[in-house]
This record gives structure tokens, sequence and C-alpha cells, in this order.
């Protein structure tokens, strides 16, 4: 009972300082792109709450319950992908978005190709959004399953609850304000309680131990690696992640909120330094639970476990607002992707292109709702893991936004032609080959499926330069 109370008045302050912040919401500068007001810290904390969500967190400490250090990829490789963005796509693009006041990635696409290249990634962005939001209220339900327990369907609910009523009211504005305050819990939270238990445990030695004896069917060596999978997992990890957070649209919008290019590099710069660092509390945690824990029926309950059965009730406490914290700042990040895709680049693109902002304003709250309402139904009725819901969100995003997004920036060459069949024939490609075979020749399908896009883009451009060029020639005649 003591853990539901924690959580339920949480949940009531997060409400409260997202309606304290909504008064500042006046115009859909301020919903979407806060103004373009953030300053390097005010970036800097809300993507990298936004980052540490249900994958690094329940995701992450089951990765390192299964697989030993090996699963630091998986949180170290979105810190690398964002260094990447930092120094090279992320000034750029704010540049672009700052002279001709885009809102949204979708802006950006219609911007550099047309309103086809817009609508088509709203509608990929859509069904990768959804899947995340499941995985971010799984991680949630999980916590509320074992601390407090409740079913399936009331913890995906009140989760679902909590995050679309304080970031309807305020978007941007609301979710940079409470990321902070969601920062501060979840790191206090973590860290102490990763050092809680290594003294409890006896150090890091003593741990292996224990873990070693207890999981008696792991491979000491490999489990203790952080190249423990080889060279095959490594790549695994960094071809899914790292581009997916050079390229997210939800981390891009954040960044058109900057202030200016200095708070694009520093914010988001030392937003990667912290994911690289903090990558590695999730796998220990996980790693001592899997010698405390050593047959749990799914992977996923190894932090919960630890927090209600490892630590005392005020640490637990903590670390469970830590949790909480986790989750619900990713899910706020995502349902932002998910409102403003539909709100900009659907419905005033394709549905009503004279609404004002009253209209635009009241059609993202009203999308709020019901993406929450979805991504409850998901989480309830389909996806039964974190891990799983993150894969579909990631492979899909870079699928079908990477090379657009990066041609388009670098090069004038690519039309808007060639950017839609790329998009089209990567998500195809590597779509067959995650049903079909799961990878060829040892590469994972995604390296397959942008390989066949960027064929296409330079097949489709070499056409259309060859058409351009007869035209000019026929016209001489």
């Amino acid at each position: 009972m003591i853990f539901l109370l924690i959580l339920l008045s949480y949940a009531l302050l997060m409400i409260a300082f997202g309606a304290i912040a909504s008064r500042k919401v006046k115009a859909t500068s301020d919903f979407f792109v806060a103004g373009r007001g953030l300053s390097a810290g005010l970036l800097f904390s809300t993507l990298l709450a936004a980052n540490i969500g249900a994958g690094s967190t329940v995701g992450a400490t089951g990765l390192g319950y299964l697989n030993g250090l090996q699963a630091w990829w998986w949180v170290g490789s979105t810190g690398i992908g964002s260094l990447i963005l930092a120094f090279t796509v992320g000034p750029k693009i704010w540049r672009i978005a700052r002279e001709h006041n885009l809102y949204t990635v979708g802006d950006y696409l219609e911007f550099r190709y047309n309103r086809t290249v817009r609508g088509l990634m709203a509608v990929f962005l859509w069904l990768g959004s959804l899947a995340i939001l499941a995985g971010q209220l799984i991680a949630m339900e999980q916590i509320f399953k074992v601390t407090a327990g409740l079913g399936r369907t009331e913890g995906s609910l009140i989760a679902a609850v909590v995050i679309t009523v304080y970031f309807a009211a305020g978007g941007l504005h609301a979710a940079a304000r409470v990321n902070v305050i969601q920062l501060i819990v979840k790191l206090v939270g973590f860290a102490l309680t990763l050092i809680y238990l290594f003294a409890s445990g006896g150090g890091w030695s003593e741990i292996q131990t224990v873990t070693t004896a207890n999981a008696q069917s792991i491979d000491h060596e490999k489990y203790f690696s952080i190249f423990g999978g080889g060279a095959s997992g490594v790549m695994s990890y960094i071809v899914l992640l790292v581009p997916a957070f050079v390229v997210s649209p939800g981390i891009l919008q954040k960044v058109f909120g900057a202030r200016d290019e200095s708070a694009v590099r520093r914010g988001v710069g030392i937003n990667a330094i912290g994911l690289l660092v903090f990558a590695i509390i999730p796998v220990l945690l996980g790693i001592i639970a899997r010698g405390q824990f050593p047959n749990l029926a799914r992977q996923e309950l190894a932090l919960p476990e630890l927090l209600t059965s490892s630590l005392p009730i005020w640490l637990g406490g903590l670390l469970l607002g830590g949790l909480f914290s986790a989750e619900l700042s990713a899910a706020d990040a995502v349902l932002f992707m998910l409102t403003t895709s539909l709100s900009k680049d659907l419905y005033k693109t394709f549905v009503k292109p004279e609404a004002d902002d009253r209209q635009l304003l009241m059609v993202t709250r009203v999308t709020a709702i019901v993406c929450g309402a979805l991504g409850a139904c998901l989480a309830i009725f389909l996806f039964d893991s974190v891990i799983s819901a993150l894969r579909i969100f990631y492979t899909l995003l870079t699928a079908a936004l990477l090379l657009p997004l990066i041609a388009g920036l670098y090069t004038r060459r690519v039309t808007a032609r060639a950017a839609l069949a790329t998009m089209l024939v990567s998500v195809a490609v590597t779509s067959a080959l995650e049903q079909f075979t799961g990878g060829l020749w040892g590469m994972p399908p995604l390296i397959w499926g942008t390989l066949a896009g960027l064929i296409v883009m330079l097949i489709v451009g070499f056409i259309e330069k060859a058409g351009v060029e007869e035209g000019i020639r026929d016209r001489r005649k």
C-alpha cells in the first residue's frame, strides 16, 4: 500500500506542475517549440529525461539480467547517436528551422521535398510511435503490478491518464520544466540504489561470485565482458540505435526549441555524455538481480523485484519515484511526436490548411488524449515486452527517415521522388527481412534495408538527371 500511495502522490504532483506550466502556452509556437527559448540546461534536461525511459531502465536492466555487461550498448549506443547529433545534424537543422519558422520534422520534409514526403513520414511515425508509447506504458504497468498488485489493465490506464493530462495541458513548455524535476528524481534514485546494492553485496568481486554461483547457466567470461556477445551483438545495438538518435523527430523537434546554436551543441552534447555514463547503471542492477533472483519468469521484472525485495522502504520509494519519472518523461516525449505530427503534418497540411492557432491547439490536445488511449490499448492487448515494442519504433524510424533527412540536409541533388522511393523501399526491405530471415550473412535487416534505399535513391536520381539533360538537349534543338 505504501508504494501505491507514493505512485499516486507523485502522479498528482506531475499533473499539478503540468497545469502550472500550461499558463505559459498562448500559441502553437509555445506548445510545439517552447517559443524557441530553451536554454542549453533546459534542452539537456528535457532530452536526457526523455531518453532515460522504459527502455533505458526496465528494459536495460532486463537486458543486463539476461546478457550481462554487453547490455551497456543498448543505452550507450543512444549516447553515441546523441553525440553525433550535437555536432552535425542538430545545429544545421536548427538553423533551417529558425530561418523558415519550422515547428516539426514534417515541416522540414515539406520544405525540402514536398507534402507527399511529409505525409508518408507522418504515417510511418505514427505507426512506430504508438508502439513505443505502448512500451513505456508496459513498463509502468509492470511497476504497478510488482509494487501495488494492480492488474495490467488498471496499471496501463493509470499511467496513460497521468501522461496525457499533464502533457495535453502544456506541450513542450510543460514537458521541459516537469522533466527537470523528473530527471533529478531518477538520477538520485538510481545512483543511491546502485551504491546501496554494491555496498550491501560486498563489492563487484563478490557480486560476480554470487551471480555466477546462483545463475549457473551463464558463461562467466562472456557475461562479464562488454563485448561478450561478439561483434554481431554489439553491431545489432549500434545499427538499431545510433542512427535513430540522430534523426528522431521527437528529439529534433526539441532541438528546434533551442534559443541558439550554442544551446543545441551544449544541450545535446551534455545529454549524450549523460547517456554514456548512465548506460552502465541499469546493466549493473540487472547483474545484481540475476544473482539474487536467478529464476524470474520475465527478465523485465528484474528492476521491480529489486525495488520491492532488496531495498529499504525509503530507498525503494525513491527508486520508485525515479522509475515512474523515467517512464513518464519518455512517454510524454512520444506523445509530443504523435500529437504534433498529426496536428501539424496531417491536419493542418491536408485537412484544414486555414486552421488558426486556437484550432490547432485544440486538435493537438484532443490528439494527445486519443493517442494516450490507443497506447493503453496496445499495452494491454498487443505487446508483452518493452524491448520488443521499442525495437519496432527504432527500426521503422531509421528505415523511413535516415536517408531522406541526411541527404536532404547535405545535398540538393536528392529530389522528392527519390526520397519517396527510398522511404518505401527501405521500410519494405527491412520489414520483409525482419519477418522472414532475421538478417543475411550476419548483417541486421536494417543495414540491408538502408543499403537498398540508398541504391534506389541513386538510381532514381540518375534517371531524373538523365531526363532533365535530355529535356535540355531537346529544347536546344
